[in-house]
């Protein structure tokens, strides 16, 4: 048995790839970056073959990783990865800067760029693997990196309990039951039943 949840265990850092297509700039999420050499500098990285992101690296060769800190908000996980690429200006109306690449980088809620240049993919099923080489790197804050774990912790929205019953429309009160008496009053602006409806699932 294969229990995948043991795998939410291993500490991920989280990412903002950058690249750059046809004068178009592009993002996304990733948490695979792993450092695999000192000399020379090499990380890998793996991205989803249905990532707009994996099909303009494998043809400009070139990508920026902006380390993301404790601060970022939801709203950066919504941008970069909760939309395509292939129909989405992500970098739209985002603080931005440029490594020597010529490739963007995030000026907010990173801590860090790094500048990748591809030497060699693999396809590993859902993934392709890129060995890449560092080319530049520098740091912009000393703030702590975000893990996938604080991800789920502190920044992932919890979900909402659903609630049945019967709301008033006249001041929004909720009665949690699946029933309404007759004679029920609502015990915050005084209506009765009437103006009460019912919670639809």
């Amino acid at each position: 048995m294969t229990d995948k949840t043991s795998l939410f265990k291993i500490s991920y850092g989280l990412y903002v790839l950058t690249t750059k297509f046809c004068g178009r700039d592009n993002g996304c999420i990733i948490n695979t970056p792993v450092q695999v050499a000192d000399n020379p500098l090499l990380i890998t990285i793996s991205i989803n073959k249905q990532n707009y992101s994996t099909e303009v690296l494998q043809q400009t060769g070139e990508c920026n990783l902006s380390v993301l800190a404790k601060s970022v908000p939801f709203s950066v996980f919504e941008n970069f990865g909760f939309k395509s690429g292939r129909d989405t200006d992500k970098l739209a109306g985002v603080d931005i800067s440029r490594t020597e690449n010529g490739l963007c980088y995030l000026n907010q809620f990173t801590n860090a760029v790094i500048s990748l240049k591809v030497i060699s993919n693999r396809d590993l099923g859902s993934h392709i693997e890129f060995l890449c080489e560092v080319t530049e790197a520098k740091v912009l804050s000393d703030e702590e990196s975000v893990t996938y774990a604080d991800y789920h912790k502190n920044i992932k929205p919890k979900p909402q309990k659903k609630t049945k019953g019967y709301r008033c429309v006249i001041c929004g009160y909720v009665h949690e039951s699946d029933t309404l008496p007759d004679d029920f009053v609502c015990p915050i602006c005084k209506h009765g039943a009437e103006a009460f409806v019912k919670i639809e699932d």
